[in-house]
């Protein structure tokens, strides 16, 4: 087997291709591509003509060894070495699901080379985690002009499945359920799932655990906007003086 498949993954990733992408430059199917990749076919001699042309690499490094990402790059080797280190040390890629690709990742969350081709965030967290990112769509975790608006986004961590009933309730999770990603506070009665919105007005979801498919516990958020501390810090401080309030009531 030839080195081929493995060569142009590694080029589409120091270029910042998709497959897409990629595929359409020498008129390829992405199907065809991916087939590439995964080592179920080898090009025509055309075809890796072009490719080894475009990017200025002999056919005989395509075919028969791994290019190194140094070769891609064209730095010094210790400078490139010891910058990838560093990246792959700090930074975490993570996968994003949007509003157009929510569809498409109901039923291809599971495909690797789909997970792949998201578009993705680079953050300075923990690399050896599986993360996932959600970009909210709705105001159903909004109360009083605060919480989560659309087009925030929340980061979050992969919990099996297995531990769901240790997690505390009111833990805020995004997951995938009944053919659909819900963005919610859980609680666990039983065997029964129950994901409740922050907003009054939205009624509780219920669902066995039996048909939750994927579980991202959220870790990070980010948002459009500064949230506004301050009426929540006041709000808390009228309660705790009407309670003392009430407390003197009481001794007197």
């Amino acid at each position: 087997m030839s080195f081929f498949g493995k060569n142009i993954r590694k080029i589409r990733s120091v270029k910042g291709l998709s497959q897409q992408g990629f595929a359409e430059l020498f008129d390829l199917k992405r199907g065809t591509l991916g087939a590439y990749e995964e080592g179920r076919s080898e090009p025509k001699i055309e075809t890796l003509i072009k490719i080894a042309n475009h990017f200025s690499i002999k056919i005989d490094n395509l075919l028969t060894r791994e290019i190194t990402v140094n070769e891609l790059l064209k730095f010094k080797s210790n400078l490139t070495t010891n910058t990838k280190d560093a990246e792959e040390a700090t930074l975490a890629t993570i996968p994003c699901i949007t509003d157009q690709n929510l569809t498409d990742y109901l039923s291809l969350y599971d495909n690797e080379n789909f997970i792949r081709e998201l578009p993705k965030l680079t953050l300075p967290i923990n690399p050896t985690k599986t993360f996932r990112a959600y970009t909210i769509s709705s105001l159903e975790m909004t109360h009083h002009d605060n919480g989560f608006f659309p087009g925030d986004i929340v980061i979050g961590e992969k919990t099996p499945i297995s531990v769901l009933k240790k997690l505390t309730n009111g833990t805020l999770v995004f997951l995938m359920v009944s053919n659909k990603i819900i963005f919610r506070r859980l609680y666990i009665l039983k065997n029964q799932v129950t994901l409740r919105a922050d907003h009054k007005n939205i009624e509780d979801e219920q669902f066995p655990i039996s048909e939750v498919k994927e579980l991202w516990r959220v870790r990070y958020v980010f948002c459009k906007r500064i949230p506004d501390f301050t009426h929540t810090f006041d709000d808390k401080i009228s309660f705790i003086e009407q309670e003392l309030e009430k407390i003197k009531n009481k001794l007197n």
